[in-house]
């Protein structure tokens, strides 16, 4: 059974980690090749306008485990350099494909995010929360440090002292905190949460397509970038959204008060 159990509705696609056994633990190569291969689909396939992921179970994601740590199996295993190897071929491919999409993901997490799980809510450009959720940057309890990504991701979604906060002391952070810290946008009742994240799908889905996608650009080159260059990036991309069909289709659509009928590529 694939790691990544998938379900699309109209143009929302839903991933579902699907090992609650192993609180959908973040450690083997078949995961890592699910979750690539799956980001990869996602970005060739044009009827998918939005994804929402979430995890099976109890948890979100309890990243890596811990059990293979103690043992110096899997990943854990070799010298330095091995270990060094395993990350750059292996979890790390998840922060790369995950940041490689084209369109907007949303993170329904349902419970515990912890370490690598965090890292992965993280990754994803909304995260909304059931109050049961929990968030912990926890390498640092484990004497290890976010090997994943994350003290890239998470300073940018928290601002650097709550990040700090977050990775040196190792501690749990509960929905509403996280909420108030901007680490998720909202926190519902968990029998709301994976429909309440889809909502929010369906309605970034309702836009052009072109427009969502282009804006996701944007916003991850302005990561990097200088103002002028982004302006200039921008008036770019706004030109070719200029002479896109679907601009016309939504200007109309707005005059006319319906929704948008947008094109499927």
């Amino acid at each position: 059974m694939p790691f990544l159990r998938r379900s699309q509705e109209e143009h929302v696609l839903t991933l579902t980690m699907s090992s609650p056994e192993t609180r959908n633990a973040l450690t083997g190569p078949e995961q890592f090749d699910d979750i690539e291969q799956t980001c990869t689909d996602i970005n060739n396939d044009m009827s998918v306008r939005a994804v929402v992921l979430t995890g099976e179970g109890s948890a979100f994601c309890a990243g890596g485990n811990v059990k293979d740590m103690r043992d110096r199996t899997g990943m854990f295993s070799g010298d330095p350099f091995d270990q060094a190897e395993a990350y750059r071929h292996g979890i790390q491919r998840i922060p790369r494909a995950v940041y490689a999409l084209n369109v907007p993901i949303i993170a329904a997490v349902n419970g515990p995010a912890v370490g690598a799980g965090c890292d992965l809510a993280t990754m994803c450009d909304i995260r909304i929360a059931s109050s049961r959720a929990m968030f912990a940057e926890s390498f640092a309890k484990l004497g290890l440090i976010p090997g994943d990504g994350g003290a890239w991701f998470l300073p940018r979604v928290v601002g650097h002292s709550n990040a700090s906060l977050m990775a040196f002391t190792g501690e749990p952070v509960q929905a509403a905190d996280a909420l108030s810290m901007g680490l998720v946008s909202e926190v519902v009742e968990p029998e709301a949460l994976v429909a309440r994240a889809q909502q929010l799908a369906a309605a970034i889905a309702a836009n052009p397509p072109h427009a969502v996608r282009l804006t996701k650009q944007l916003l991850r080159a302005s990561q990097g970038a200088s103002l002028d260059q982004l302006l200039d990036k921008s008036a770019s991309f706004q030109a070719v959204c200029h002479a896109e069909p679907d601009h016309m289709e939504a200007i109309e659509a707005f005059f006319e008060k319906r929704p948008g009928n947008y094109r499927a590529t």
